[in-house]
């Protein structure tokens, strides 16, 4: 379930109530952020199925009045590295002004009829810092069907760092609330004053 806010207490609060390993998160998550107050945060719990396994993992997002941090803890089963079942955690610090995108996706049901203010039905939210790209290829085309030339190569590059979904029918809709409460926050925080 996810969880928003704007105070240090209330993100320490939101992290025990999604019950994942929570010491562990906040632990991270607190040692990331420091003694910078919080503006923003997102607590996204998801449970995803592996084969005959079944994963949890748990997203801290936080934005400071300088800097947007990512906390990810995934438990993985025991291993050749490991005999019991672990965790891993990782945070990442990013200057707010490095953000350069936030896109978020909103699918609504019967869009004839949509009114403004109507809850979506599940929305996607991407942010991009430029750590990771994904570049899309393809082979360029004339447009002529019976042409044999080689035309190069045409693609788009895309920031892809984080995408997160939550949907009103897995997360309930307080969740996306949520998740519009915290895109809006860091859309705005991304602003460069003229």
């Amino acid at each position: 379930m996810a969880k928003t806010g704007t105070t240090t207490q209330g993100l320490r609060a939101a992290i025990e109530r999604s019950g994942y390993y929570p010491t562990l998160v906040a632990e991270a998550v607190e040692a990331a952020v420091g003694g910078e107050a919080v503006d923003s945060y997102l607590v996204h719990q998801e449970t995803t199925f592996d084969s005959n396994e079944v994963r949890r993992h748990v997203t801290v997002l936080v934005l400071t009045g300088t800097r947007f941090i990512v906390s990810h803890t995934d438990e993985q089963p025991a291993d050749g590295t490991s005999s019991s079942p672990y965790a891993t955690t990782s945070t990442e610090s990013v200057k707010v002004q490095r953000i350069s995108s936030v896109v978020l996706s909103r699918v609504v049901a019967d869009p004839e009829s949509y009114t403004a203010g109507t809850l979506p039905r599940e929305v996607v939210l991407t942010i991009g810092w430029g750590a990771v790209s994904r570049l899309d290829m393809e082979p360029a085309t004339c447009g002529d069907p019976n042409c044999e030339a080689d035309h190069g190569y045409t693609g788009s590059a895309t920031a892809d760092d984080l995408s997160l979904r939550v949907s009103e029918a897995a997360d309930g809709p307080d969740t996306v609330r949520q998740t519009l409460a915290f895109a809006q926050a860091l859309s705005e925080a991304t602003v460069t004053p003229a």
